[in-house]
């Protein structure tokens, strides 16, 4: 299982790319205003997504079940990026 292919190097650069558009949006407005803790946090999340799916790709041969659990693991980000950002659960580590 090779772990360190190009996808990995192809997921970093979208990552950055990804990082990069709110500190950009944070030169032209105020509306959009992060702190590095949130930096961090957004690249440890989708780090860990991508890695995630890194080995979820390499190590389940059944394509259907490769598939769901990729796609658990993506709305699980999505949930997890949501909580984070508004809080629509109102678990208490929401952002304020």
């Amino acid at each position: 299982m090779k772990l360190f292919g190009k996808r990995l190097l192809v997921f970093l650069a979208i990552i950055v790319l990804i990082l990069l558009i709110p500190l950009v949006a944070m030169q032209f407005t105020d509306k959009v205003n992060w702190g590095l803790g949130d930096f961090l946090i957004a690249g440890f999340l989708l780090f860990t997504t991508a890695i995630l799916i890194e080995l979820l790709t390499q190590g389940i041969p059944n394509r259907t079940h490769r598939l769901v659990l990729i796609s658990l693991v993506f709305l699980g980000f999505l949930l997890l990026w949501a909580e984070l950002a508004v809080g629509i659960f109102g678990s208490g580590i929401a952002g304020d």
